[in-house]
């Protein structure tokens, strides 16, 4: 058990509406689940189903994103200024996890930077698109 995170974009209108379509997938990516969970709060924690818990618990809830977080999102990337991020589930710090056989990572980089940036990517051609963009995640 451990916070699964992903990425999709889902086609709007035509014959294809509503068709999902995979952009990324994270394990254990903490500071990205952070970055998430205080964009979720700054948008006013959007699509919490009325029988969820009082607190609004980010788990497993939808987060949009449109192209302005995504800019967002890929500048803290390049800047390496995704927030430490903790929780029962999360692991270690994304920023300093490495194998035990790899040396550290350099400063100004990480585990999932080039993942991070793929999805940014993937995720402005998606919005180009017309696609909706919406990142989840299940601990």
């Amino acid at each position: 058990m451990g916070l699964d995170q992903n990425a999709y974009s889902v086609v709007q209108g035509g014959q294809n509406d509503g068709e999902e379509e995979h952009l990324a997938d994270w394990r254990k990516h903490n500071r990205l689940q952070g970055w998430m969970q205080q964009l979720w709060e700054e948008k006013g924690r959007p699509n919490v189903p009325e029988s969820s818990s009082p607190m609004g618990d980010f788990n497993c809830i939808p987060l949009e994103l449109d192209e302005e977080d995504i800019i967002r999102l890929e500048q803290d990337i390049l800047d390496c200024s995704l927030p430490e991020t903790h929780g029962f589930f999360f692991g270690g710090d994304s920023y300093s996890w490495t194998d035990e056989n790899e040396e550290p990572f350099p400063e100004g980089d990480y585990w999932y930077k080039d993942m991070d940036l793929q999805f940014v990517e993937d995720a402005k051609k998606s919005l180009e698109q017309g696609k909706k963009v919406f990142y989840s995640c299940w601990y």
